[in-house]
């Protein structure tokens, strides 16, 4: 990739190059339209120009709160183009979030769609926004009661497409701030520059080995991570991109999968959980699917099976990471089947180990912190010193930071990681320390479970007991009795659950995670 003037690549050279190279070429399959390089490129140019001609600097924010959509896409590579600060939040996040986030970046601009105004007009209404654009339909009277409301049609339509504003960022200058999901407290904003963004992109290409002919189906939120880098990574090799808002309606998105020729397979677990319950899967040709990909932890090893027999010819990722560092690692393929539990070796160009609670690296087989080193890790978290100094630390070379990750682990002797648990989630029962993944792992594979999820609740005699909450699969007939007999056969005594309770669903994230905070 070539750069104007000898440049360091900035995010937004992806685009560009391949407007360059391949200007006719289909970037972007979306809600019926069919988009070239080019005519991203030209749409992305007159809204970065709008933008800096209403008052976007360098290093301002800009919020996007908004869906898959062809808007979102070319926001976000026009507020990279403008030197600002890109900030996607997911649509279904509510109104008091949303002005919380508002209050905490400070955007100068936000950009969104007419069918969320209700969510979005009030948190609007606090700000000092110099600009508000808005896609869909709108009255006149809505987008006047909006700070220096526009329309998506006029700004976009009368903005320069030519070329893109003068170039002022470098690579250590900051991209993206993608808030975590806030599980625990307050969400917080992950700092990620160029530099960060560039390296994860091209270091998760090179083991998915992506080609410049994929296919990508993005059913993920591009306000999540995972399914932002579904894009970016698509426009860095000039490939095609199937946009979708969610995998709501699994039918109508396999329909699309086939008729689209879809490479690549980018899901998460209650996506393969839904397509383990489907009965009509063997109606459709999966033939040219070259990789899936799961992230969070490892599959359940059914779920392996499952996408085994559905893509034979594709190669199947188990990945790990997380949201400050992108990716921490993979399984290449060819170990799936004798280390199916591991999430792994370290993508390239990363380093890890573990750590005991006094930060020293502990040997192999040994469960400690998860600790990242590499050009991938963020640059904090906005604007909260405090909680950045508990994660990024000195490393063992001169003037640098490396992640704690905040994550139990443990290495085989071979090099392969095993994630535990989150050292938040550890339950301490009995004087022994539960993670509950592993009981979850146990869980998942009993036939007739579709999903499960494992906390700790108070007891008066182990301090702890393990409490398991678990949505059946349709038909199954499964008791709280048969679950545990199951569990008392995989799992040392400590470990079974106490309490298990059967329930219709599990409540989720916005990314589609299992939500623990909602349980009791």
């Amino acid at each position: 990739m070539t750069t104007m003037h000898g440049a360091v690549p900035l995010l937004f050279d992806y685009l560009t190059h391949a407007a360059t190279t391949a200007p006719d070429k289909v970037a972007l399959v979306c809600q019926k339209q069919r988009l070239s390089y080019a005519e991203l490129e030209a749409r992305s140019n007159a809204l970065a120009n709008a933008l800096v001609a209403r008052g976007v600097a360098r290093g301002d924010r800009v919020l996007v709160f908004g869906d898959n959509t062809v808007e979102t896409v070319v926001s976000f590579w026009a507020v990279l183009k403008a030197n600002a600060v890109i900030s996607i939040v997911n649509p279904l996040t509510k109104s008091d979030k949303l002005e919380y986030l508002i209050n905490d970046c400070r955007p100068t601009a936000l950009i969104s769609d007419a069918h969320l105004f209700d969510a979005f007009r009030g948190p609007a209404l606090s700000t000092h926004l110099k600009t508000t654009i808005v896609s869909g339909k709108l009255d006149d009277a809505q987008l006047g009661a909006l700070p220096h409301g526009e329309r998506w049609e006029a700004v976009v339509g009368g903005g320069d497409r030519t070329s893109a504003p003068p170039r002022r960022n470098i690579d250590v200058d900051l991209a993206a701030i993608i808030y975590t999901s806030g599980s625990t407290g307050d969400p917080k904003g992950v700092m990620l520059t160029h530099r960060n963004m560039l390296t994860a992109a091209t270091s998760i290409s090179a083991y998915l080995e992506v080609q410049h002919d994929e296919v990508i189906l993005g059913v993920l939120p591009l306000a999540f991570d995972y399914g932002l880098y579904q894009m970016i990574m698509a426009f860095r090799a000039g490939a095609r991109l199937v946009l979708e808002r969610s995998f709501t309606f699994p039918a109508q998105v396999l329909k699309l999968m086939v008729e689209e020729g879809v490479t690549g397979f980018p899901g998460v677990p209650t996506i393969y959980a839904i397509l383990a319950e489907m009965k009509t899967l063997k109606d459709y040709d999966f033939s040219k699917i070259r990789y899936v990909t799961n992230t969070a932890a490892a599959l359940p090893v059914k779920h392996i099976l499952v996408l085994k027999e559905l893509f034979p010819r594709a190669r199947i990722y188990s990945m790990y990471g997380l949201t400050e560092c992108k990716r921490c690692t993979y399984l290449p393929p060819k170990d799936l089947d004798h280390k199916p539990t591991s999430v792994g070796i370290a993508i390239p160009n990363t380093e890890l180990w573990i750590i005991d609670e006094d930060g020293n690296k502990v040997g192999p087989n040994t469960v400690g912190q998860l600790v990242i080193r590499g050009a991938t890790v963020m640059k904090g978290y906005w604007e909260k010193p405090e909680a950045t100094a508990k994660k990024l630390k000195p490393g063992p070379l001169p003037g640098e930071q490396v992640l704690w990750t905040g994550d139990y682990c443990r290495v085989d002797d071979e090099g392969y990681l095993y994630f535990v648990g989150r050292m938040d989630d550890v339950i301490k029962s009995r004087g022994e320390k539960v993670a509950p993944k592993e009981v979850e792992n146990v869980l998942f594979n009993i036939a007739g479970v579709k999903e499960a999820a494992v906390i700790g609740v108070p007891d008066d005699i182990l301090g702890q007991a393990v409490k398991a909450f678990v949505v059946l699969e349709q038909g199954a007939t499964l008791s709280e009795k048969e679950i545990q007999r199951h569990c008392q056969d995989k799992l040392e005594t400590f470990m079974v659950p106490k309490f298990v309770q059967l329930v219709g669903e599990l409540p989720k994230t916005d990314t589609g995670k299992i939500k623990k905070t909602g349980l009791s």
